[in-house]
């Protein structure tokens, strides 16, 4: 929560949205979150290959729950509400539910994908405590590989429906349509938090995703390939990788202690990350929801 408490002097300063004169209580926090996240996360200022760190990512998830919550305060406004209904039927308010639809998807695959790869890497925990010799160890890689590329696929799509999304999204303003500014204000905030979200969910995504057979990135997945376990970047810089092969039984008998110790390290620090990253994600899943069903309310009203 730290990064919450420090986020308006975390950051270069950035220009700021225009504020109507008579505000409700929560848009001043809005703002505040906005301008924490933008530097990283709009279209202008990120590329859509880039590829963050986990404790990047989670952080970044738990301000994003808090922008959230603070929306979801300022839509309980009725100044709010009534703004948002008289522009042209509740237009905006039917884009933002079309456009939860997309983001609860993303954040659904993400979920079941942490939860498969925590699930794998448990069981090959399991199997590297038994020591070398074991048989398990290569069939949980081999489990593994074909878990890997079945998420592959399903992170493509997602990536492909959240593009589709941002196209939509960065097309919409206000600007010379009206002349009120509460009205510019609510419009451009959710233009800006649906496009910050799908930032992060991309950023996580990549993250999660295997950038190649023989790249040494930094993606999780990727710490687990076929005979090889990469290690953290602090580790790599020290030790580079991890071979599995001595504890396949092909490796010499003084090597395999300091392999089960190495891989032992790095697959505690991949379920550390995994927990934090699905508590982020359980986070923001429950706001995105309430965001929706508070829309919901207000067209059914």
């Amino acid at each position: 929560m730290e990064a919450i408490s420090t986020l308006t002097s975390a950051h270069q300063p950035v220009r700021s949205i225009s504020l109507p004169t008579r505000v409700h209580p929560s848009s001043q926090r809005v703002e505040a979150l906005l301008n924490h996240l933008k530097p990283h996360h709009l279209p202008q200022s990120v590329s859509s290959s880039t590829c963050l760190e986990a404790e990047t990512i989670q952080s970044d998830l738990i301000v994003l729950a808090e922008l959230y919550n603070c929306m979801e305060e300022l839509f309980h406004s009725p100044q709010t509400q009534q703004a948002l209904l008289h522009y042209q039927n509740g237009k905006l308010v039917e884009e933002a539910l079309c456009g939860s639809v997309t983001l609860l998807d993303a954040c659904g695959t993400a979920r079941d994908i942490l939860l498969a790869l925590k699930e794998h890497v448990q069981t090959l925990q399991s199997a590297v405590r038994r020591r070398r010799g074991d048989s398990s160890i290569g069939n949980s890689i081999c489990e593994y590989d074909s878990f890997r590329k079945k998420a592959k696929r399903e992170i493509g799509k997602q990536l492909g429906s959240m593009k589709r999304m941002e196209n939509k999204v960065s097309c919409c303003s206000l600007m010379g349509q009206t002349q009120d500014q509460h009205l510019i204000f609510l419009a451009r905030v959710l233009r800006e938090a649906s496009a910050i979200t799908i930032s992060i969910f991309r950023s996580l995504l990549l993250f999660l995703s295997m950038p190649g057979l023989r790249t040494k990135g930094a993606s999780m997945i990727s710490k687990l390939k076929p005979t090889r376990l990469f290690a953290s970047e602090e580790e790599q810089k020290n030790t580079n990788v991890v071979d599995l092969s001595s504890l396949l039984g092909r490796g010499k008998h003084s090597d395999a202690k300091l392999e089960v110790q190495r891989a032992l390290r790095v697959l505690e620090t991949l379920n550390v990350s995994i927990d934090g990253l699905e508590g982020g994600l359980d986070c923001i899943f429950r706001r995105i929801v309430q965001n929706r069903v508070s829309f919901r309310n207000m067209l059914a009203h």
